[in-house]
């Protein structure tokens, strides 16, 4: 049988991959919780074996299991609304503070424009009717995604009962695809997926309770109010990568700004976020997870900004490990290579334009 040309090939691909964004869009609202409840029942595999090998029955391993993870998840909900609520209930002092800090930029804003305060309320409250009409929109919106979030939450446990209730007939159908010969290769890449995502999402769970513990613990040593409430706020909002972060410093500025006068506090929030970001980044996280998630910096801006203009939040969320399992397939497919490079990080210390062997296709290639 004649080989198919490479470039029809290539195309092939890209129209594949075009393909599946469509359906992701159309179909996220299956798709999502899905994909999060197969990284879910990974995760929990360990513990349903371990219960099965001390004779519990499959059902009841797999319910136990799931019972964990939710006693889990309710014990993070459950700390964080008694920060909200703990914050909430300053509600005087936050109206003072607010008011200091508007009196300060009011000032700063009369001495660079030159507008009154009152052409500065007369602006904001044009402003503000702007926004009022379209105030039911928002609402709906919101009570859209809320109304959303209790079905996606509802269906996940559902979901990751039955894949493990059914994960051998899953993986059976996974061989079905490929020839016998190849099976030895798929239960390599079967392996090493189940290993990437239980390091991985095991070491997000580290991840917050070591970020809330540490930039907790050190903005309340320095007396800012609501310090762990700023700790687990960006430990949760750091799970999603690169984008996270940047939105965790500003809700600990706001937070900071509602609960303080003194903008040395601020300043002081910024520097200890930046500190603990440095630590998780370079020393922490690389120790925990080490080198088993290798998706490139690049290929991994580009995949949560596509996850979340796909799927939103949960697209975001989901695309590193994504994207480590895609890795994962394509390094076993002698076809798909050089999509598994594309995403990994092994950069090569010289340019492919002149050197023949970092062009080669193999693994001695870079060595």
């Amino acid at each position: 049988m004649k080989e198919m040309p490479v470039t029809v090939r290539r195309s092939i691909e890209i129209m594949g991959i075009c393909t599946l964004g469509l359906v992701i869009v159309v179909g996220q609202s299956v798709i999502m919780p899905l994909l999060l409840a197969a990284f879910i029942s990974v995760l929990l595999l360990p513990l349903m074996r371990w219960l099965i090998a001390h004779r519990v029955p499959e059902i009841i391993a797999i319910t136990l299991s799931i019972a964990v993870l939710i006693i889990v998840v309710a014990g993070i909900g459950t700390f964080l609304s008694w920060q909200i609520a703990g914050f909430l209930s300053d509600v005087e002092s936050i109206k003072e503070n607010l008011l200091q800090h508007w009196n300060k930029l009011s000032s700063w804003i009369t001495a660079q424009t030159h507008l009154t305060v009152n052409e500065q309320m007369t602006v904001i409250k044009n402003q503000g009717k702007n926004a009022g009409d379209n105030v039911t929109k928002y609402f709906s919106d919101a009570f859209s995604s809320l109304s959303n979030l209790f079905v996606f939450a509802g269906l996940v446990p559902v979901y990751v009962f039955l894949i493990l209730f059914y994960r051998n007939l899953l993986v059976r159908f996974i061989y079905l695809w490929f020839d016998e010969e190849q099976h030895p290769r798929v239960r390599e890449a079967t392996r090493e997926t189940e290993v990437i995502v239980k390091y991985y999402l095991v070491a997000l769970l580290i991840q917050i309770a070591y970020l809330t513990i540490l930039l907790g613990g050190i903005l309340m040593a320095m007396g800012i109010k609501h310090a762990i409430l700023i700790g687990i706020t960006f430990a949760i909002l750091n799970l999603i990568p690169y984008i996270g972060a940047l939105i965790g410093n500003i809700i600990g500025v706001l937070l900071t700004l509602t609960t303080s006068q003194d903008m040395w506090q601020i300043w002081a929030v910024l520097g200890t976020i930046a500190f603990v970001q440095f630590l998780d980044n370079n020393i922490l996280m690389p120790r925990i997870v080490g080198s088993r998630v290798k998706v490139n910096a690049l290929m991994s801006i580009v995949g949560i900004v596509l996850g979340g203009t796909l799927a939103g939040v949960s697209g975001m969320f989901l695309s590193i490990p994504v994207m480590a399992v895609l890795k994962i397939m394509f390094d076993k497919s002698p076809n798909l290579k050089q999509w598994g490079y594309l995403l990994g990080d092994d950069r090569p210390d010289k340019s492919v334009f002149f050197n023949a062997a970092k062009r080669k296709d193999n693994d001695t290639a870079d060595k």
